[in-house]
Formats: C-alpha cells, structure tokens, sequence
C-alpha cells in the first residue's frame, strides 16, 4: 500500500509527530519547559508562521500544519483526558470535602475578577455586554495547563483545582449567558439554561448508577485476557461514552470526563488504566498547545506589543490580587495563596470558547476578539514562568515568616533538636511525632524548608555552620540532638562543639561508613551510625537469600560482618563498650 503524502491529515500527523519526538526534547535539553516548546512549535509551522510561505516554497507542505481545523479535535481530547486522569486522582468522598472552597471561593474568584476586569473595559470604552462577556472569559485559568503544574495534593494544588472545577461547571452558564445578551438572542435565555441543567443533572445521574454497576464488570473482563490493548479500548470507551453524554444534553464533555474518572477511581483498576492511558494524555495536550501557538499572530505581537503587554498585565494583576485575597481569607496560608494567585493568573483554553461565542453573539467586533486570542495566547505561553514566579514568591515569604512562626526557646525545652532535614531528617521528625517526643528541626536549604513547612513540619531556616545559631538552638535544654547532614567534616566539628559544651546531650549522628562513625566516637557521639554498612549488609543479605542460600547461614554471616565492623569501630576510636550496630531483623532470626 502506498502511502499518500499529499494527504493533509498525514502531512499533519508528522509535523505533530515530529514535534513531540524530536522539537520538544531539544527544548528539554536547555531546560525549557515543553509547554512552551509546543506553543512555540505551533506558531512556527501555524498559518501565521511557516505556514504562509508554502506557496512560494511548495516543500514547506510538509513542515507545517496546512488543515489547523482537523487537528482540533485531538487537541479537545487532549483536555478531555486530562480531566478524567485527575477524576483517577481523587474520590467523591474527597470531592464533597472541598465543595465549600468550589462553590464558595470559586465562585467568588471568577465573579470577582470578571466584574473587575468587565468594569476596566467598560470604562476604556467596551460597551457593557461586550465587557461582561470579556470580563467572565479573561477571569478563566488554565485547567490543561495549571493542574499538571500544581497537582491537586499540595496546598496550592488543591485550592487551584477547586477554582478550576468550579470555573469548567460554570461554562456552560456562561455560555448561555452571552447567546441571552446578544442583539438578536430571541428566546434564549433562564428557561433553556434551566432545561440543559435539569436534563445534565439526569444524565449525570444515570452515569453515576451505571457505572457503579458495569464499571467494575467491564474492567474485570478486559483484565482476565491479560491484554492491554482490549484494557486501553475499554478506558477510552468508557472516556468517550461519558463525554459524549455530557455533551448531548448541552454540558461540557469534560464534566463526564471528569465522572468518568471519579467512577474509575472507586474500582480496583484505577492504576492500571493511568498508567495505560498517561502516553495518550501526553500527546494530546501536545496537541492542543500546538493549537495554542497557531493562533499566536507574531506580526500583531511585533506591531502591538505594547498594547499586548499592558492586556496581559493588567488582567494578570488583577485575577492575582482577588485569588491571593480570597484564599487569605478562606484560610490559607499566605505563601500559599501567593503562589495559587500567581499561578491562576494565566488565562484557560475555554477563553478562546467564549471569545468565539462574544463575537459570534456580536458582543464583540472580530478585530477585538482577535486581539485577545492573541493576548490569551501569550498568557499560555508564560504559564510556566508564572509557576516559578508564584513558588520564589511563596520561599520569599516563607522566609519572612520563619522567624515570627518559630519560638526555638518554646520548642526546644524538652525536646529533640534535628540538624539537617533531607530523607533521613525527615524519617527520624516522623518517628518523633508518632510517639509524642516534641523536635525542632533545621536545614540550610530554603526551598526543602519551605516545602517541609507547607506539609506540617517544625522546621526552620539556618546554617549551623555559623556558630551564633548554634547558640540560639538552647541545646543546654534539649533532650537530644540529632545529626542527619551529609556533611562529615561538619558533622563531626559540630559534635565535638557541643559535646565540650553540653557535656550530658546524647549526641545520635548520621555516618557516612564505619572510618567516618570512629570519628564521630572519637568527637563525643553517643551514637553514630554508619548508612554505607547498614545498606550494604541489607542489600548483601537480599542477594543472597534470592540466590538460594540457606536464612540461616545468611544470617550467621551479616552477624559475623557486623561484629567485625563493631570492633573495627571500637579500636579506631578507642571505646570502652562495643558501638551500637542494628540487629537483623527478628522475623529473619526466626
């Protein structure tokens, strides 16, 4: 069969190709994020880029996207996947917790920033329906963009998914809101949005009681052939099925995705279908960012940047200002509701929708709607770069609020002092909290605080190679001090600090080997232990009990090993009683 390669789909499906296999890892290997590779292909090979020379260079045919309209719905199912992944991620346990902040911070959000930016617009000589309209369009953020960013675990990644849920319910409202205030609306208006929301609210409810009952008989059959391709049909079927429904009766298909999703993530096959189902949200996102960037006019952006740049500043300052606002007072904390507003600041993939709606209603002249596709198109672009912005905000007051949040003297009278809070840092506060022993941790790295401090650690900012912090951590008070860097030589300076100092702490320090746990005796430690020969001796014993060695035997030489290495570590650092090793596990002596 011959291939036939003036076929615009297939000319299209190798540029797309091409851009995902070979464009996006070279913007990778420079560290730029593929968000923005993508949109930047899309405005390459677009019909405002490359795309308007093929007449006078015919080879160019196969370099661009000459049909970008057939490619659009790939880039819609590429939103439709996203949502029924993050549907995988959660539960509807979990999705009624967080109704008040869907329905009560993010109805706020969007109206208030819509109103606002409406009212600028108004008053730079917008007439009131077209700025209501452009107000409720440009007050959108990104679901496709924002939520594989922030996930939807952390902090900012919860409060942001529940403003974008509420922000994807409301579409369809919106809508019908504009076709009722366009010139010729008719009898569009309260009675027909009233008809699709009664006719959602069945279809919903008749997707629900379905797939609480096939769901998990469909998957059990697509597991026991043990094929993953009849598995992948029967999630992209159950994805469509879904999605289509929704759009049937007039709401959005990323609501029966999102459904679909939830329902999944009740039954026992929820991993298996994210994981089978990732590549093909991947590249369809791809997608969609390439439609993204073909709408990128780069002769307006030249002409008009600075007209661009006041837009998109003053739409940005203004969805910051009333998200960060909002969140604050719903409770969160001010680093958190920094970085959400920073990040929510990007404008969403459904303003384009409601753009084409305003101006097909006449609520908007085509050139003005062009000039904010434009300004939208930009705004998805630095999504990325407001994501970085929003975390260094978020570190900047973290550091702030370090001091007023931590009262060392408070904290450490009684309880444990932890130095250096990495991997096993972390362990060891976990240990602590699980049995009720108070600690105060400190780490030298204000990005791992921050972090530690969003997730409920006590853990503060500072370098303890700076001898007058040292003397602010009260130690002469503490139970115990534990010393988890991977440092050494300052693991071993600072143990030989403080035990001249406070000759009674016990001292538990984290060794790099067995010469390195010497020194630590040496300097005063009342423990040290040695990660490299504990790890080892693990990983030795698991080698050799699948290699088919008899347990006993095993043991009796990681017994042997270790004693060795107790002994090795007593002479070297001259100790009256044997250090203390880790024991095998019982369950092995057994």
């Amino acid at each position: 069969m011959a291939l036939d390669l003036s076929n615009s789909g297939f000319s299209d499906a190798l540029v797309i190709l091409g851009a995902a296999g070979i464009v996006i890892p070279a913007f990778a290997r420079f560290r730029i994020s593929p968000v923005i590779g993508f949109i930047l292909v899309g405005a390459l090979v677009g019909p405002a880029g490359l795309g308007q020379l093929v007449q006078q260079f015919p080879w160019l045919y196969y370099l661009t996207i000459t049909n970008p309209h057939s490619i659009e719905p790939f880039a819609e199912f590429g939103i439709i996947l996203l949502l029924f992944s993050i549907g995988l991620e959660l539960s509807f346990r979990r999705l009624w917790t967080m109704r008040t902040l869907v329905f009560g911070v993010g109805a706020a959000e969007l109206l208030g920033a819509g109103l606002l930016i409406g009212a600028g617009l108004y008053f730079l000589g917008q007439s009131w329906s077209g700025a209501l309209g452009l107000g409720l369009a440009l007050a959108l953020s990104s679901t496709a963009l924002v939520l594989p960013i922030a996930g939807t675990t952390s902090p900012v990644g919860r409060s942001s998914f529940a403003m974008l849920l509420f922000e994807d319910l409301a579409l369809v409202p919106i809508i019908f809101l504009l076709g009722a205030l366009a010139p010729a609306a008719g009898n569009v208006g309260i009675g027909e949005l009233a008809g699709v929301l009664g006719r959602g609210a069945i279809i919903v409810a008749l997707l629900y009681l379905g797939g609480r009952l096939y769901l998990p008989r469909l998957f059990g059959q697509a597991a026991r052939t043990k094929s993953p391709e009849l598995f992948l049909a029967a999630s992209l079927l159950v994805v469509i099925v879904a999605s289509m429904a929704t759009t049937a009766v007039g709401l959005s298909p990323i609501v029966g995705a999102l459904l679909a999703g939830l329902l999944i993530a009740e039954t026992e096959y929820h991993s298996e279908v994210e994981v089978i189902t990732a590549p093909f949200k991947g590249l369809a996102l791809g997608v969609f960012l390439i439609t993204v960037g073909m709408r990128l006019d780069l002769r307006m952006v030249v002409q008009d940047w600075p007209l661009l740049l006041a837009a998109i500043l003053g739409v940005m300052t203004v969805k910051v200002a009333v998200t960060t606002l909002l969140l604050k007072l719903s409770g969160a904390r001010t680093a958190t509701a920094a970085e959400a507003g920073v990040l929510m600041a990007s404008p969403s993939e459904t303003t384009l929708i409601v753009l084409g709606v305003a101006a097909a209603a006449g609520l908007i002249l085509p050139s003005t709607a062009a000039f904010w596709t434009t300004v939208t198109a930009i705004g998805l672009t630095i999504t990325p770069l407001l994501a970085k912005a929003g975390r260094f905000a978020s570190r900047k007051i973290e550091d702030r609020d370090h001091e007023k949040t931590v009262d060392l003297q408070e904290v450490t009278i009684g309880g444990s002092v932890i130095i250096g809070f990495g991997r096993v840092g972390r362990t060891v506060a976990d240990m602590l909290h699980a049995h009720g022993k108070p600690y105060i941790a400190v780490d030298a790295d204000i990005d791992g605080v921050a972090e530690a401090r969003r997730e409920g650690y006590t853990v503060m900012f500072g370098d303890v190679s700076r001898s007058e912090l040292v003397d602010r951590l009260n130690l002469g008070h503490a139970d115990a001090l534990i010393l988890t860097m991977d440092d050494p030589v300052l693991t071993v300076r600072l143990t030989r600090r403080v035990r001249s100092w406070v000759p009674d702490i016990p001292i538990i320090a984290r060794a790099r080997d067995a010469a390195h746990a010497a020194e630590l005796y040496k300097a005063g430690a009342t423990d040290a232990v040695p990660e490299t020969l504990e790890s080892s001796l693990q990983l030795s014993e698991a080698v050799l009990v699948d290699l088919g060695v008899a347990v006993g035997p095993v043991i009796a030489s990681i017994h042997e090993k270790r004693d060795e290495m107790r002994k090795s570590i007593k002479e070297a650092a001259a100790l009256e009683r044997e250090p203390r090793l880790r024991r095998v596990r019982k369950e092995a002596e057994a």
